[in-house]
Order: C-alpha cells, then sequence, then structure tokens
C-alpha cells in the first residue's frame, strides 16, 4: 500500500529524525508505528545515522503489530526485521538473524541484555509504550539504564505518559535522557516538585504536586518531547459513552451487603481475605459483576443482572458484532457459560488466529482482557460496539481498549462504548475515578502539544 502521511505524520517523521531522544506523546489512533517506521527507514537508508534497531513491546504488538506495518507499507519494504518472541532457543535465533530492526517483548528485556548471551551492540531504541518504564525499581528499567550509555538514538512512544499523576514521568524519563531533564534519582525529583499526600506520622503514603511543579514538569522535558491528540488532527468517528444501570432485587442487595459488610470487618481486623483496600475493592468489584472468589478460590454467586445486561444488549446489536471487555476470570467464565447456552458464536482475543476472524467480521462476540490487549492492537476492522462488563481502575488500559476502535481506519461515523453499572456498588466510583483521572492526563498531553 501507498503511504500517503498526514501533515502531523511528516512532522512527527522529521521531529524523531532531528532529535536523537525523542518523547513522542501521540494519541490514539494517530499511526505512531508507521511514523516510527518511517523515520526508521530514513535514518537507516537516507542519512545512515544508525544501523541496528531494537524495538521493545508489549507482547503482542511486538509478535503482530510491528511486523504487519512493515508488509503493510511500500515504502517500507525494504527494513529487514526479525521478532524475538518464543522460547529462548527462537530468541536466539531471531537476534542472531541478519536483519536492521530486531523486535522483543519487554518482558524479554532483561533475559536480552543479562542472560541471553548475544552483545547488545544496537545503537538506536525503540520504546513502544514507554508508560510500561514509570517504575524505576523494576528489573527491565534497570537492565535497560545499564545499556543506555551504548545507545545513540532512543524514542519512547506512548499515548498515555502519566496516567497515574506525574510521578510516573521520573523513570520514563530517566530512562531516555539518563537524568538530564527530571534527574537522576527519585529522591531529588520527589523533593524538587511534590510534598507529602496522605501519611501517618513518618511514612508517606502518597505525594502530590508543589503549586506550579506541573509548569516546571512540562518546561524540562518540552525540548525534547512531542505531543499531539487525535482529536486535533483527524476526523475520528464520534464516540458515544453510555451507561447502561442494572439494580439488585432485595435479596441480591442483602446478599451483596452481607458479604460487604464481611470484607469490611475481615480488613479492620486483619483478615486475610480482604488484607489491604485494594484487595477490598478487588473482591468489591467481584460482586458488583455477580459472582466472587472465597478463600479457596471456588466462585460464589450473587446475581446475573449483568449477564443478563449483555443478552439484552446483543440482542439489540441485531447480529452487528460486539466487542465485550471483562475483567475477572470468574466474568469470563460465566460471559463463556451464557454465550454457549445462546448458542452464539464468540471468542476470546487471544490469539492472531482470533484478532484476524474479528477483523474479517466473523465473530458476533469477542472477549477482550484489557491488561492483555490493551496496547497497539488494530481492532477496528471488526466493529465499533465495545461493552465493559466489568471496569478496570486503570486509566491508561481503559482508554488504550477503547481506542482498538475508537481509531483511524474506523469506517464506522460513531463508535459507541456502553458500561454495565450495578447500581449502588463500586462501580458507581470507578466509573466516576476514571473521568476525574483524566484531566492530569490532558493537562500533560496539552502541555507539550506540537506546534504545527
Amino acid at each position: 500500500m501507498k503511504y500517503s502521511p498526514h501533515d502531523y505524520q511528516k512532522y512527527a517523521v522529521g521531529y524523531i529524525e532531528s532529535h536523537p531522544v525523542a518523547a513522542v506523546l501521540l494519541d490514539m489512533g494517530l499511526g505512531k508505528t508507521s511514523i516510527t517506521l518511517t523515520a526508521l527507514a530514513d535514518l537507516l537508508f537516507d542519512s545512515f545515522e544508525i544501523h541496528k534497531i531494537l524495538i521493545v513491546a508489549p507482547l503482542r504488538v511486538a509478535k503482530n503489530t510491528w511486523s504487519a506495518e512493515i508488509e503493510k507499507w511500500d515504502h517500507l519494504k525494504g527494513l529487514k526485521y526479525s521478532v524475538a518472541v518464543g522460547t529462548a532457543v527462537e530468541r536466539i535465533a531471531a537476534l542472531k538473524a541478519e536483519a536492521d530492526i530486531y523486535i522483543i517483548n519487554r518482558e524479554n528485556v532483561q533475559w536480552l541484555i543479562a542472560g541471553s548471551g548475544v552483545p547488545f551492540d544496537f545503537d538506536m531504541v525503540v520504546i513502544d509504550e514507554i508508560s510500561s518504564f514509570k517504575n524505576h525499581q523494576t528489573k527491565r528499567f534497570k537492565a535497560l539504564m545499564k545499556v543506555r550509555p551504548k545507545v545513540k538514538r532512543i524514542v519512547g512512544l506512548t499515548g498515555t505518559p502519566s496516567s497515574n499523576g506525574l510521578m510516573d514521568l521520573f523513570a520514563e524519563f530517566r530512562l531516555l535522557d539518563m537524568g538530564e531533564r527530571l534527574g537522576r534519582f527519585i529522591g531529588q525529583y520527589r523533593t524538587a516538585y511534590f510534598q507529602p499526600d496522605k501519611r501517618n506520622g513518618q511514612i508517606v503514603f502518597s505525594y502530590k504536586p508543589l503549586p506550579g511543579a506541573e509548569k516546571q514538569i512540562y518546561d524540562k522535558i518540552s525540548d525534547i518531547t512531542i505531543s499531539m491528540k487525535s482529536t486535533d488532527h483527524l476526523q475520528m468517528p464520534q464516540l458515544i459513552s453510555t451507561e447502561y444501570e442494572v439494580r439488585l432485587s432485595e435479596k441480591e442487595r442483602e446478599k451483596y451487603d452481607s458479604l460487604k459488610s464481611d470484607l469490611v470487618l475481615e480488613l479492620t481486623d486483619g483478615e486475610i481475605t480482604a488484607a489491604n483496600a485494594a484487595s477490598l475493592s478487588g473482591k468489591l468489584s467481584q460482586m458488583a459483576n455477580g459472582a466472587i472468589y472465597d478463600d479457596k478460590q471456588a466462585v460464589i454467586e450473587i446475581h446475573s443482572r449483568k449477564l443478563d445486561a449483555l443478552e439484552d444488549i446483543i440482542e439489540s446489536m441485531n447480529g452487528r458484532p460486539l466487542l465485550v471487555a471483562y475483567w475477572f476470570r470468574h466474568d469470563l467464565e460465566r460471559i463463556s457459560e451464557r454465550l454457549n447456552s445462546l448458542h452464539i458464536p464468540f471468542s476470546k482475543l487471544d490469539t492472531t488466529a482470533s484478532i484476524k476472524r474479528w477483523n474479517s467480521g466473523e465473530l458476533p462476540v469477542a472477549l477482550i482482557h484489557p491488561a492483555s490487549a490493551g496496547h497497539g492492537l488494530n481492532l477496528q476492522g471488526g466493529g465499533s460496539a465495545l461493552v465493559w462488563f466489568g471496569l478496570t481502575w486503570s486509566l491508561e488500559l481503559y482508554q488504550q481498549t477503547v481506542a482498538r476502535l475508537w481509531r483511524q481506519g474506523q469506517e464506522s461515523e460513531t463508535v459507541v462504548v456502553q458500561h454495565i453499572i450495578t447500581k449502588g456498588t463500586i462501580d458507581e466510583r470507578i466509573m466516576k475515578a476514571l473521568e476525574l483521572k483524566d484531566t492530569s492526563q490532558s493537562a500533560l498531553i496539552d502541555a507539550v502539544k506540537a506546534s504545527l
């Protein structure tokens, strides 16, 4: 296919080529993979500035997306690539193959650097979804930092750089510029831009930005950062977000409240079932969805309100394809059981074959888990409707999952996202948190937006 880039894509290609260190914050659907590959081809074959490239990506994106983009565009046909995923033997063979670009999943970064025995002689590194390197204490971050001085050029790609606040930016930019802008140590960064928020005596649980800190941070990183929003540059389809509310019967509400009460009591008493607020939140989310695991991992059914709602939504689709996002394993099991009883063909989107079936229109219903299929997958060919059976607290995973359908290449004029919400449960709080969290995310994107 002939590549006819938009003006913003030409600008982004030029930005990568002119900046040895670049943070490219491109919103979902703007084509960051094709932009990056175009810049890589120019640097390899036109200016001869680089010779060997490493791309680090989420597993499914490493396996499918980058190679598919190289094969798709005419101007990239000269690029030789090797995908280093699979067993250790398969990965080593791929790393030893002759290629311009080597693609590896992020989970194997430490193995590549410390355990593969293959010399790290890449002169350029591309980190797809640099937001997955926001924790400076992880093994993958530390491994990449060891070899960072060897790398002449580095690009960090993401649409969600600070999904959980400004603290995320430290590790991401430390990896890119080796601490030049935000400091080499997390303590320095914390002291310079934050103050303790929630604490218990000397123990600090969280930090909040000092007055004016956001602008200072954005100013510091602006010289290596390009940011664009899809709504600024694309004729995106209309995004319609709705809530499908379900209500529990009196008996179901009593059961929910009883279990909730027990969990809260166990939390205060220090029992194992809900040892902290996070696990309590997870248990309440399970109950809102209709079932909960007990301490022996057996499933206790509470209600089937969401399953009934999902059945109604599927019926109202009249055969048009529907993508269903689930969170817990028992959600998947219960949804699968209901769909089987209704004789509705469906598949979990976890393989190349299932993704292909969805995009070719063979599946009336597809099930997706945000954590395993959030980033980089192109699913817009299969439909334009998404239902959240169970919600996630993660703004990043939420936005990325919605962006599988609401993106460039979506042929429908509207993308509809429905959220099945159980009235009077934690579902309502999660929806509100997702809406409120987007403020800091949007602030960062807007602050370093490229002036075209």
